[in-house]
């Protein structure tokens, strides 16, 4: 009887024992990932050197996570916030980070002289296969934010095989046109550098209201020391030429398209979406969202983010975010061709986590 009693102690004893042990192995790893300031390099281009930092091994078993912040911020005030979130952990444990700075926009930057020709869009997006030959990956998944978004799209399209899936948040395809370029004069007369690129960044609500978030920036932007630097970007942003995507000439990876509903480039992310095949675009338009997601709704792009990569093959065997097992999330789906087809559906989550992600060319209405 004690041979007995001793047998069904080990059988019951070793399955806790080592799920104990995983979940302090994860806690560990969560905490790290959390604690982790990146490692910093200064990668030397042929057109300049790229300040970038990676978090994470440089393991190539699966492609890198490359990201290009937007005018105005930097990698650290653009992506921290979404790569920090608890519930992105465990996306940030299984990929590596890539954060890449335009040209003299990193933290402790020294500000350019006078006379300085900045780099243009296309010349940015060109010093970018560099980096990847640098830290040794042949495919990425780049997040990118308003000019990082064109930025990494004008990368991807002169190299289709570097880019397995594609994340723009508010991007803009078009260059600037007569009337927006006559507006932008007139508004460099009128309101301060700063003043503009808070109108890049934030809706009019936001700025109406004045949040937390819009004065942070607002102090941040106004004080930096590269101020030069900032406004040589801004200046070459608003000087870009036209993507020229269509239906016959576009993207070969699967894209995600993310855009708030109050945000200042809500009208060109949906024409964009208008122009893209829309078997392998998601168009994510986040309800009560302004300017900038990845700062204020970390937990709807997470959500979102860890569909598209499921979706991509990666991580199929992935929990699903609380988020998503609180709530019954309502996905209505539509696309415009010929402007007279559209569809709608409603994907159920149950509670096992186990859902298929959602087809690729579909449209999310986020209001949670």
């Amino acid at each position: 009887m004690t041979t007995e009693m001793q047998e069904i102690s080990i059988t019951e004893d070793k399955p806790l024992l080592t799920g104990q042990n995983d979940a302090a192995k994860d806690a560990e790893l969560a905490a790290r990932i959390l604690l982790d300031q990146g490692q910093e390099h200064s990668v030397e281009t042929p057109h300049g050197i790229l300040h970038v930092t990676l978090h994470g091994s440089r393991t190539t078993r699966r492609p890198a996570i490359l990201t290009f912040h937007d005018v105005g911020l930097d990698s650290k005030s653009c992506f921290s916030t979404l790569f920090k979130f608890e519930e992105m952990q465990e996306i940030v444990k299984n990929f590596t980070l890539i954060h890449i700075d335009a040209p003299g926009q990193e933290e402790g930057a020294a500000p350019y002289p006078v006379g300085y020709q900045y780099p243009s869009m296309d010349t940015i997006a060109e010093m970018i296969p560099a980096v990847l030959q640098f830290f040794n990956f042949r495919t990425v998944i780049g997040i990118g934010v308003g000019a990082g978004a064109y930025i990494l799209s004008k990368f991807t399209l002169a190299n289709p095989d570097a880019v397995e899936g594609l994340v723009l948040v508010n991007i803009d395809t078009n260059a600037r046109g007569w009337i927006d370029w006559a507006a932008q004069k007139l508004s460099s007369v009128t309101h301060s550098l700063t003043e503009q690129i808070l109108s890049h960044l934030f809706s009019q609500e936001e700025l109406s209201s004045n949040t937390d978030i819009v004065q942070s920036h607002r102090d941040r932007i106004s004080k930096a020391p590269n101020l030069i630097n900032i406004e040589q970007l801004w200046k070459t942003y608003n000087s870009r030429r036209d993507l020229n995507i269509d239906r016959s000439c576009t993207f070969k990876c699967p894209v995600m398209l993310v855009v708030g509903d109050q945000a200042p480039y809500e009208e060109a992310a949906v024409e964009c979406n208008s122009k893209l095949d829309p078997t392998t675009t998601s168009f994510l338009k986040m309800a009560d969202a302004g300017g900038l997601p990845q700062m204020t709704q970390p937990a709807k792009l997470t959500e979102a983010f860890k569909y598209f990569i499921q979706g991509m093959g990666y991580m199929a065997s992935s929990c699903m975010t609380r988020l998503s097992r609180s709530r019954t999330t309502s996905l209505s789906s539509s696309y415009s061709m010929d402007g007279s087809r559209s569809r709608s559906r409603t994907l159920s989550q149950g509670s096992q986590g186990g859902q298929m992600p959602p087809s690729p060319s579909q449209t999310m209405e986020v209001s949670c």
